[in-house]
């Protein structure tokens, strides 16, 4: 099945902020519905309920208003990952499934009713301009954000190419607010870093799972041997707090770890619904030793891989139990540039397994309480960002200790 036929998308489950992911896809395409009546029962019943509600409620409501949220009720009712998208809702879709935006640059997060900094992207206006990690935004073109309009706040963040934004910030051991005038400009979000850990061992961290993140993959893996001292000897593949993505890009980032073998299969009523995948030839790694780490925050397309790899035996997953999204949501446009985000499949690893609601169960389970001195010297040849990595989390110490063939104190999961 070709995904520029029709556009099969993983969706993101987490709390990041909109307007800074790139959730990748191919074209979003559309596609031919049958369509069958409606029972005049049924109409009749939503008739009345419409008149109703125009004559009797305290205020007037519109036509427009009252269809628009009839159709949004029927479709979110299904499930918690079917939508009704309207035009602006759509235009987001399309503009994160891209990779790319015009913007300032910043990865935020909601936390405790205030939106947080996670990070400026790299040679973006916010970057260049200083924004920090663990910055507070208090207001947007002196709009104060608050929890009522947090989303509309942040759109203002996006904008055309050479306008200008007002960000003021709320950071630590700074008494007043600090203000910065930032020039929006085109932002590409890459979706995979590369540290090297270890002599000989890397590390790749995917967030997400976008239209770029397959060829984000090769690039650093290209770049870790170029850089690496001496030969590539396993890598850490970090999919934690990972929330998903597009299907497409789950698929070639496992079928890139892979030299043959299944990847998914999935089931639907609609003829597209059903398909399954299976790997090329040709592991950019040549099979060196793989480790993959995942949380209660690893969803859908990121269980996709780490199931993939875990049942053709080709990577040791690490962490704790997955989330367990195991459904398929294709987005479908509509009239007026709006569209319904439908689930239309399920799908299943390898070893045809369902993980809905169940998640992945990893092979090895780690412990925020890791034993502190797992890897002790050898950091001459880590990056500095690794060994910063290294030095702040646990987990990823452990990782690396069972990637370089140690063993740690956990549990095993038979």
């Amino acid at each position: 099945m070709s995904f520029r036929a029709r556009s099969a998308l993983i969706l993101l489950l987490g709390g990041v902020i909109g307007i800074t992911l790139s959730l990748g896809s191919g074209v979003l395409a559309e596609r031919d519905a049958q369509r069958s009546s409606l029972p005049w029962e049924d109409a009749r019943l939503l008739a009345e309920v419409l008149e109703r509600v125009k004559e009797e409620y305290i205020e007037p409501v519109d036509d427009s208003e009252l269809i628009e949220s009839a159709v949004r009720g029927m479709v979110t009712d299904l499930d918690p990952h079917s939508q009704f998208l309207n035009s602006e809702e759509y235009d987001e879709i399309r503009i994160s499934t891209t990779g790319n935006y015009s913007g300032v640059g910043l990865e935020v997060n909601m936390a405790d009713d205030k939106v947080m900094i996670i990070s400026p992207i790299d040679d973006t206006p916010a970057a260049r301009a200083g924004l920090k990690s663990g910055d507070q935004i208090v207001s947007i073109d002196d709009i104060t954000v608050d929890q009522h309009n947090v989303e509309d706040t942040i759109g203002r963040l996006r904008g055309k190419p050479g306008t200008k934004v007002r960000i003021t910030v709320a950071r630590v051991n700074e008494p007043e607010p600090i203000d910065f005038n930032l020039v929006r400009s085109h932002v590409r979000v890459n979706s995979v870093r590369a540290e090297i850990l270890e002599s000989g061992f890397g590390y790749l961290r995917i967030t997400h799972f976008s239209e770029t993140t397959s060829r984000d993959l090769s690039k650093s893996i290209t770049d870790l041997k170029s850089a690496i001292d001496g030969e590539l000897q396993g890598i850490i593949l970090d999919l934690r707090n990972n929330p998903g993505g597009v299907l497409e890009a789950a698929v070639d980032v496992s079928d890139a770890f892979l030299d043959g073998g299944l990847i998914v299969t999935a089931n639907g009523r609609g003829h597209d619904a059903t398909f399954q995948h299976e790997a090329h030839p040709g592991d950019l790694l040549d099979g060196i030793m793989v480790v993959v780490m995942v949380n209660g925050g690893s969803a859908s397309a990121s269980e996709i891989v780490a199931g993939a790899l875990q049942d053709n035996i080709r990577a040791t997953i690490v962490g704790s139990q997955t989330f367990g999204k195991g459904s398929v949501q294709t987005v479908m446009p509509l009239s007026k540039g709006r569209a319904i985000k439908l689930t239309t499949s399920r799908y299943y690893t390898p070893s045809g397994e369902s993980i809905h609601g169940l998640g992945i169960t990893p092979d090895i389970v780690l412990q925020d309480s890791a034993q502190e001195d797992l890897l002790a010297g050898g950091t001459e040849h880590r990056t500095e960002a690794g060994a910063a990595l290294l030095q702040k989390d646990k987990q990823l110490r452990q990782a690396l200790h069972v990637l370089m063939g140690g063993r740690i104190l956990q549990s095993k999961v038979e």
